[in-house]
């Protein structure tokens, strides 16, 4: 059965260039509505305007759907709430929310300031907090919603100089996780994507050019739209590139009860290897299994 948006209407934030781009024109092309949103700045978050929205737009409507622009920055609550106002006025509901917009400020965590940490965590955290909360009771109200979240691998496995892009994008799939508990019983099924993909925000990478052909942004948004459809699943981290899919867990191992005589340092010290062993680690599924895993783990 084909996955349609027939009657959907979705916010795309950062949707002026590449991923989010792809993921605006590949909704409209099957039926959603689109909020283009998109800040206009330079990849630091420097600059702005409505041009690179507009552009989006003027292309989805040549297509014959339909669109309109917004070039709120993701840190603005007023503006946020002024795009989700507009859209509701316009088509009555909001379905889908994908946050995807981001900056980078890459430096060593030694050369880094703490102004330039703070301000991608403003932009990828606090950015995606401030539009999901302005949709969020209207989704809890309708009964139903799709929100997707957009985590890295830098977030999941760490990359060399960009502890604060690697922070904003891990505490991203903690947000995940909580409101896919929260949003469960209304509907509303929250996710998270890891994309790998050409954009301007891996262009400086050493990637070599025939590998940066097999991966651009029509690589990843099937997983995209399938996270955002009536069809998807909730509180999953899927990895995507390159026609590549895969899902990345947070998983917690038996590990081993130590004995309330031999509670010390050197006791854990003494089990490391029992403890990192990763025969029957589990996937909890919430952060309370992680008690119930101590209680139960084996004894020595």
């Amino acid at each position: 059965m084909a996955i349609r948006f027939d009657n959907r209407v979705a916010i795309v934030t950062g949707a002026g260039n590449g991923l989010g781009r792809r993921y605006a024109l590949d909704l409209a092309a099957r039926g959603a509505r689109v909020v283009v949103n998109d800040l206009g700045g330079a990849r630091d978050g420097s600059g702005g305007g409505i041009g690179a929205a507009q552009a989006v737009v003027d292309e989805i409507v040549a297509a014959g759907g339909e669109a309109i622009p917004n070039a709120a920055s993701v840190t603005d609550e007023a503006g946020i709430e002024s795009m989700v106002a507009e859209a509701r006025d316009r088509w009555g509901r909001i379905d889908i929310l994908i946050n995807n917009a981001g900056i980078l400020r890459d430096k060593t965590f030694a050369k880094m300031t703490l102004d330039e940490f703070r301000a991608v965590v403003e932009v990828h955290l606090m950015g995606s907090v401030i539009c999901t909360k302005a949709v969020w009771d209207g989704m809890r109200e309708a009964g139903y919603g799709r929100i997707l979240m957009t985590t890295s691998s830098t977030g999941l496995y760490g990359n060399f100089g960009q502890a604060n892009y690697g922070a904003a994008k891990l505490e991203l799939v903690g947000l995940m996780k909580t409101l896919a508990l929260e949003g469960a019983k209304y509907n509303v099924r929250v996710n998270t994507i890891a994309p790998v993909a050409a954009t301007r925000m891996t262009e400086d990478l050493p990637i070599p050019p025939e590998i940066m052909a097999k991966i651009g942004p029509e690589t990843v948004s099937p997983a995209a739209l399938f996270l955002v459809s009536e069809e998807a699943p909730t509180s999953m981290v899927m990895n995507a590139g390159g026609g590549g899919f895969a899902a990345a867990h947070v998983t917690l191992t038996r590990g081993v009860a130590v004995g309330a005589d031999d509670l010390t340092p050197e006791a854990v010290a003494a089990r490391l290897d029992r403890i990192r062993d990763r025969a029957g680690e589990t996937v909890p599924e919430t952060g309370a299994a992680q008690l119930q895993g101590a209680l139960t783990a084996p004894a020595e």
